[in-house]
């Protein structure tokens, strides 16, 4: 018998779809981001951008490597050198799965948490990773929080207060994930100097980079 497919849900357009547990097992640590409707259309610009997550799967993709923090730091150097920077993942999607904050100021890390869920999604990890973040900083901190995830970013900045003005109902159905969707909305407001933005992901951003081990750090024996 055949178990429920696993699902995804798309950056572009915020609806969930559905892909064969086959087609993932072709390609170890892809996570798929779009949609059909819109895979053609993003593939080829994500493939390129971010090398792995979204988009074409790739094999050699950076998002593989489950590096060490140290083994981060040693290996990259780009990318901003002050702000929040976060990340969430599960493996397989849904499946077990982690999240990764670290907070960084001229380079330096001032402090860094992370956590694990036996059963969760990509996206929940992503919220999560985001929720933590904030829950570092004190109300009038002046921080950019960066996440490689831009439905977090469209949803928080864009789809929810929609959302909650029309009594938390959106056009197409559930909201995904909306009791994390609700604390990150309010999580938000109550920092309203710090600013949430959009890094490529496994592009060779140092913290960038260093979150995502932080996310994956439940899979080996050293942080």
């Amino acid at each position: 018998m055949v178990g429920p497919m696993p699902s995804f849900c798309c950056q572009e357009c915020g609806e969930s779809f559905d892909l064969p547990q086959s087609s993932l097992d072709k390609y170890p640590g892809w996570e798929p981001k779009y949609c059909r409707k819109h895979s053609k259309s993003k593939g080829a610009k994500s493939s390129s951008s971010s090398g792995s997550r979204g988009g074409r799967p790739r094999r050699s993709a950076a998002g593989e490597e489950n590096l060490t923090v140290a083994q981060v730091l040693e290996k990259y150097s780009e990318g901003p050198a002050d702000g929040i920077f976060t990340d969430g993942s599960s493996v397989p999607n849904p499946g077990p799965g982690g999240w990764g904050a670290v907070w960084v100021e001229n380079g330096q890390v001032r402090e860094s948490r992370h956590g694990y869920d036996p059963d969760t999604t990509n996206n929940r990890m992503e919220l999560t990773g985001l929720i933590e973040a904030y829950k570092l900083l004190p109300e009038d901190a002046e921080v950019t929080l960066y996440t490689d995830s831009r439905l977090c970013v469209d949803t928080i900045t864009q789809w929810a207060p929609n959302w909650e003005r029309k009594g938390w109902k959106k056009k197409g159905g559930e909201i995904k994930n909306l009791e994390l969707v609700k604390e990150l909305l309010a999580l938000s407001r109550s920092h309203p100097a710090c600013s949430m933005e959009w890094i490529a992901a496994h592009s060779g951003n140092r913290w960038n980079e260093y979150a995502d081990s932080l996310a994956v750090a439940w899979r080996r024996e050293t942080v």
